[in-house]
């Protein structure tokens, strides 16, 4: 009797032993201190409120001369701090009613930022963990009216907060300029996953020579291996987006979707429509059932890469990113579900 309490003991201890090791992406980053910056720059940027005096905003220039620049250039599209017409474009940028009245709600939104920033520091710990070599970027909040959800330049990933207010923001109804379907990842728990694959698609820009519709496949399927490592413990849902149905309708039809690629001859088509309609977002797949999500060939290039790196454990994530042998890739993973 004894025997058998023991044996069944060590097989829950066996269990729960493979089961923390089932996935290779956890590793131990706790030896690792730097942390990520987060900057909320939206707040810094409203404290200055309606001036007629340079000084506040050349100094807040001064403070964080990178993002500024981007943000005012790129972002709202004012120029730079030497216009003559900047102080008049900003003024009206930090009085507008609709501005303020997001900035209201997103300070609503993210009254408690601290679970937010505890995701981003554990996600470029894992960063850390993969590349120690590279220089951490700092991360800034800001406003936009709508214009952008993630930017990034160099050193910079600049969040658009007003972006993830949430699936039942009012704002997002009444603009009536935003789908259904792009609503459905406006939310707070989009901001990491996005922001972690925007970075990834910043650091690893090396598709230039990615011609067919597999190229661009295997390269989307590279960059969600990327948010894999630095988010391993998000659901695969919320790194690509889909809803539980959704992915849970790929699952099932997996192998007719790769089968279909290549009863069509289409892994092989560099038709600008042919990579449009399975790498971009849409609400389905031209050519799949309604159920199906855009976005298919993103997924399936997602489980190529998972099934190269299962099949070749010791590559390192730096030499998966580098790795541009698209066709080397998916002949190595042997990948072909069933």
């Amino acid at each position: 009797m004894k025997r058998t309490v023991v044996s069944k003991f060590a097989f829950v201890i066996l269990i729960v032993f493979i089961s923390c090791k089932s996935n290779p992406l956890k590793v131990d980053i706790s030896k690792i201190k730097n942390e990520i910056k987060i900057v909320r720059f939206e707040k810094e940027l409203f404290a200055l409120t309606k001036t007629d005096s340079l000084q506040p905003v050349v100094e807040l220039r001064e403070k964080y001369p990178g993002f500024f620049d981007v943000f005012t250039y790129k972002i709202i599209q004012i120029g730079g701090i030497d216009d003559t017409l900047f102080m008049a474009g900003l003024n009206q940028f930090l009085t507008d009613s609709m501005i303020l009245s997001v900035k209201s709600e997103t300070e609503k939104r993210f009254s408690d930022f601290e679970p937010i920033e505890n995701e981003f520091v554990k996600a470029f710990k894992y960063y850390q963990f993969h590349f120690p070599d590279k220089k951490l970027p700092v991360v800034y909040t800001f406003i936009s009216g709508f214009n952008h959800s993630v930017v990034t330049a160099e050193n910079i990933i600049g969040i658009g907060l007003d972006k993830y207010l949430g699936r039942d923001c009012e704002w997002y109804q009444k603009l009536n300029s935003t789908p259904q379907y792009k609503i459905l990842n406006m939310h707070p728990g989009k901001i990491v996953p996005d922001a972690v694959y925007a970075w990834g698609m910043t650091e690893f820009n090396n598709n230039s020579n990615a011609t067919t519709l597999l190229d661009h496949m295997i390269y989307q399927g590279k960059l969600m291996y990327f948010t894999d490592a630095l988010l391993p413990d998000t659901p695969d849902s919320l790194k690509i987006g889909f809803t539980q149905k959704q992915l849970k309708w790929c699952k099932m039809n997996e192998a007719e979707m790769w089968g279909n690629l290549i009863e069509n001859k289409l892994l092989y088509s560099n038709k600008r429509m042919d990579i449009v309609r399975y790498i971009n977002a849409a609400p389905s797949t031209s050519g799949f059932p309604s159920e199906s999500p855009g976005r298919t060939g993103v997924w399936l290039g997602w489980q190529i890469v998972r099934r190269y790196m299962q099949k070749f454990p010791e590559t390192s994530l730096p030499a998966l990113m580098q790795n541009t042998d698209y066709q080397q890739i998916l002949n190595d993973s042997k990948y072909f579900p069933d």
